[in-house]
């Protein structure tokens, strides 16, 4: 899967989201990747909760206050802009792992990229916070819902072009480069 993924991401998202970059001024397309960050705050928040980082609940609970609010339903990320106040990643593959789930073998899932088996059932369970669960397909059409999400990934490809091509370029075996990558930063994530 690493593989076709590989290929697909040269082949057709690559070229899809330089187009949408040639097209879409930067500052549009980092107004849409804030709305899609600001539509999953509930998976930060209720992921903070579940950890007990009582802090991180607030800080992620006021952040998308701000942002749906005066950040114009999260178009502005104006609770960084304005008032200095910085994200937190918490997800629920990484709550498992606060309370000893280990991480498990690396999947590469088709399109998804790099995971664990800890951190799928997680992407299961965020998934039900995030707009696509609460806008899922059975609320919307499915076209609807397909377009947002190839939007989602099309846009946020569309600001780290370069970024992957760099990665790959860098490392002796680009599989284990990611592997390795991929398990250390969630090591450090969940013990954070």
């Amino acid at each position: 899967w690493h593989h076709f993924n590989d290929k697909t991401y040269f082949w057709m998202f690559k070229p899809i989201a330089q187009g949408y970059r040639f097209v879409v001024p930067e500052g549009f397309r980092i107004s849409f990747s804030n709305f899609y960050t600001n539509a999953t705050a509930p998976v930060r928040i209720f992921n903070s909760l579940f950890q007990l980082k009582i802090n991180y609940f607030f800080t992620e609970f006021g952040r998308f206050l701000i942002n749906t609010t005066i950040g114009f339903v999260g178009f502005r990320d104006c609770a960084k802009d304005c008032f200095g106040i910085k994200p937190h990643d918490e997800d629920f593959g990484q709550t498992l792992g606060h309370y000893g789930v280990g991480h498990g073998i690396y999947l590469v899932w088709p399109l998804l990229g790099p995971s664990s088996v800890r951190d799928t059932i997680g992407k299961g369970a965020d998934s039900v916070l995030s707009f696509t669960g609460i806008l899922s397909p059975v609320d919307l059409e499915v076209r609807v819902w397909v377009g947002l999400k190839t939007h989602e990934i099309v846009n946020e490809i569309s600001l780290r072009i370069g970024f992957y091509e760099r990665l790959k370029e860098a490392a002796i075996d680009p599989y284990i480069a990611i592997r390795d990558g991929y398990a250390q930063r969630r090591k450090k994530a969940v013990m954070e």
